[in-house]
């Protein structure tokens, strides 16, 4: 049951890395998709990964990378669109138009195409059930003041996971996760991490182990589908 792969989106660093890093420590095949070349991208393929090298902005390189799967592989465990883009909506070099065009077709157009191209291999795996997990964002349902086009995208994301949730059920399992903090960045400074934590109630980071435990779980449930599961530490109540 085991040699069904997991594709993940956006595999080179940070969620999508730790995810295709705990998969293929079980055993588990993964697909991934990067579009900047890393030392990560290079373990990752030394440790068993087929990965394919896809700029989700370029449509010939998306399609071309959607074929290929659907000519080598008969079957997926599940897909978890990863794959992301944080861009705020002034920008010197990009209008509001192209910043627009690219938050969509990031978190919404490429998952929608990928979601209806592979939903064969999807219905004909042989596990009772398979999975479609996006990695959203809490701000989808709050908006927000400097990413307002990020925060539309990731919304209508969200939407997806509706939609596909009904056409797919029952064998496809359709769910989003929407985290808030995961993890900072490592030129975060002090300032910004400690307005940062006191958004939320726990006042700390997610961690990439609370978002692998959020895939787990839905991945392992065999009810959940058409939900989006909050990892946001309370923010909802401060």
């Amino acid at each position: 049951m085991k040699s069904e792969p997991i594709l993940i989106t956006g595999v080179g660093q940070r969620v999508g890395l730790h995810l295709a890093q705990n998969f293929l420590m079980r055993g588990i095949p993964v697909l991934g998709t990067y579009r900047t070349q890393r030392d990560s991208i290079k373990e990752l393929g030394n440790n068993g990964a087929k990965l394919y090298n896809c700029d989700f902005h370029d449509e010939l390189e998306l399609q071309n990378c959607i074929r290929s799967i659907v000519q080598n592989y008969q079957g997926l465990r599940a897909i978890i669109h990863n794959a992301s883009e944080w861009m705020p909506d002034k920008q010197e070099d990009l209008t509001p138009a192209e910043i627009m065009h690219r938050m969509i077709q990031v978190h919404t157009s490429a998952p929608y195409q990928i979601n209806l191209m592979l939903e064969n291999l999807l219905l004909q795996s042989a596990h009772k059930y398979t999975d479609i997990i996006h990695i959203g964002d809490y701000i989808s349902s709050r908006g927000s003041k400097k990413h307002i086009a990020y925060a539309a995208s990731k919304a209508a994301q969200d939407n997806l996971t509706l939609s596909f949730a009904a056409r797919l059920a029952p064998k496809v399992k359709v769910n989003s996760i929407a985290p808030a903090l995961v993890l900072f960045k490592q030129d975060d400074d002090d300032i910004y991490r400690e307005k940062t934590l006191k958004k939320s109630l726990m006042q700390r980071e997610a961690g990439l182990d609370e978002i692998q435990n959020s895939v787990d779980y839905l991945l392992q449930s065999q009810y959940v589908t058409g939900r989006i599961l909050p990892v946001d530490g309370g923010r909802h109540l401060k």
